[in-house]
């Protein structure tokens, strides 16, 4: 840091006191205030106004700061390094040079070269998406040149591509779990093998690419395809059971068949929906007999539910509405029905409620 640019920092705006210098210096105003206060201290001028009463004894100093820095008492440079370490500008490179700007500076933004592109596509109840940096050709030669043939590419830019499988598929023919994977090309001349690697940090900070850690491997499909600038990724040819993710660049396609099980996806959806749904059928029949009396309403809930699974628990349901309803010889059936169930179940919190109405219910 210069005295020029300590200057700058003193006086960017009297007015606004340490406000609009803390903010030109990328500094918070605190941090600000106080590294200049014990700059001041020691040289005994004030450097910034102030409001009444905080500049007894002392002189506003308006001149130039190299003038302040040769004032007697004490190193003129010790004063000026202390007041570096203590302001801690970590906008400054090394604390050693500042780029002055007239005022606080917004964030900027540019271009990337490889701008970040998203893509996804449902293929029957699988969402499959993949994540990647887009390369531009920019007049280079891309295949065997910018991308070496038979070494391992992150297929895009920057960090490895990224794809996301929300259910098992088979990738190229080969059964992959659900998950997420880093995407690692190997190019060659007479063809490409495409990888799936567990490590989606691979050439982000250095991490190189270890083959060990590959889930698969699979020759992929090339062809010739429409002049692309960027590189994208595409889904082609989608069905509910099947799709073909298309790499596009330069004048080639490189594609990768996928295969979900869509049946078998579909199926265990229902299992679930099915399993578990004779309870709202069992909790609606109890409410409609214990709430508004209506039994047969509720007797009709509470078969649907034993039809769908009986447990001890619809069955103990189904007995409460016939009591209710008056019919005890059939109320003790299904108590009984109950019980029995109950008993091989450790979650049998109405034990103590059916005995006593096996004993009632005569």
């Amino acid at each position: 840091m210069t005295l020029r640019e300590l200057e700058y920092i003193v006086a960017v705006d009297r007015e606004q006191h340490f406000g609009r210098a803390a903010a030109a210096c990328f500094v918070s105003q605190p941090a600000l205030s106080t590294a200049v206060r014990k700059l001041e201290d020691e040289l005994g001028v004030v450097l910034f106004e102030r409001g009444p009463g905080e500049v007894a004894g002392r002189t506003l100093y308006s001149g130039p700061v190299d003038t302040i820095l040769r004032a007697p008492g004490g190193s003129p440079m010790q004063s000026l390094r202390r007041f570096i370490a203590t302001a801690a500008v970590c906008g400054f490179a090394g604390l050693g040079t500042l780029a002055v700007a007239p005022a606080a500076q917004a964030q900027l933004a540019l271009p990337a070269p490889s701008p970040a592109a998203k893509v996804g596509q449902r293929v029957g109840l699988t969402d499959i998406d993949v994540e990647y940096s887009s390369p531009g050709v920019k007049g280079r030669k891309i295949w065997g040149a910018l991308v070496p043939f038979d070494k391992p590419w992150r297929t895009g830019a920057n960090r490895a591509t990224k794809i996301t499988f929300s259910n098992d598929v088979e990738f190229g023919g080969q059964k992959v779990t659900a998950g997420s994977y880093a995407i690692v090309s190997i190019p060659g001349k007479k063809g490409w093998t495409i990888a799936l690697n567990r490590n989606l940090g691979l050439w982000s900070g250095g991490t190189p690419y270890d083959a060990k850690e590959d889930v698969v491997r699979v020759p992929a499909k090339t062809s010739a395809g429409p002049m692309r600038e960027r590189m994208i990724f595409t889904f082609t040819d989608t069905t509910d059971d099947s799709t073909s993710l298309d790499l596009e660049w330069e004048k080639l396609r490189v594609s990768v068949a996928i295969k979900v099980d869509t049946a078998a996806h579909a199926q265990a959806s229902i299992d679930k929906a099915i399993d578990g749904s004779w309870r709202p059928h069992a909790l609606a029949a109890r409410y409609l007999s214990s709430v508004k009396k209506d039994h047969k309403t509720a007797l009709r809930l509470a078969d649907i539910s034993l039809a769908i699974e009986t447990t001890w628990f619809n069955s103990w349901i189904k007995a409460e509405i016939l009591a209710a309803s008056g019919d005890k010889a059939q109320a003790r059936k299904f108590a009984q029905q109950a019980f029995d169930l109950g008993s091989k179940d450790p979650n049998f919190f109405y034990r103590e409620r059916v005995e006593k109405a096996l004993k009632e219910w005569k």
